[in-house]
């Protein structure tokens, strides 16, 4: 989804999706996220601080510390998470770069699209991290 979201936006979606896929609830250090998703300690760590800001993960600092789930995995949409790191811009944004770009004075490529955007929108707000719990141990033993 590159093309779309940002690459600090899709590891927020992989870290989300590899804590509720080990145990929601349970607190996980930032090193054995960042070893499992094969991402830079320090980058995580600022990543899973902005989705603690937004409500979505929540943390625990000294020895024990880490990061777990602040809500149960079914009431948590990709599309939360999304909007926690890249923001609603996203899918506004012409995909063309042209400033003004809109329904009044589109881009060659405005209509489509603003349908595929739709679309994105309508499916990250219907699916939750629930739905992927499973799938995302088998893509992360993939990793290795």
């Amino acid at each position: 989804m590159a093309i779309i979201f940002s690459r600090k936006c899709e590891l927020g979606i992989q870290a989300v999706l590899y804590l509720a896929s080990v145990d929601g609830r349970a607190v996980i250090p930032s090193e054995e996220i960042a070893s499992e998703l094969k991402i830079p300690k320090e980058f995580i760590s600022k990543i899973l601080q902005e989705l603690t800001a937004s409500g979505i993960v929540s943390s625990k600092k000294g020895k024990m510390g880490g990061f777990s789930l602040a809500k149960k995995p079914n009431k948590i949409h990709i599309l939360d998470i999304v909007l926690a790191i890249d923001g609603s811009d996203v899918f506004s944004k012409c995909v063309l770069g042209f400033p003004n770009c809109s329904d009044e004075t589109p881009c060659p490529m405005h209509n489509t699209w603003s349908q595929l955007i739709d679309e994105t929108f309508k499916m990250l707000n219907e699916e939750t991290i629930d739905q992927f719990k499973n799938k995302v141990l088998r893509k992360i033993e993939s990793l290795k």
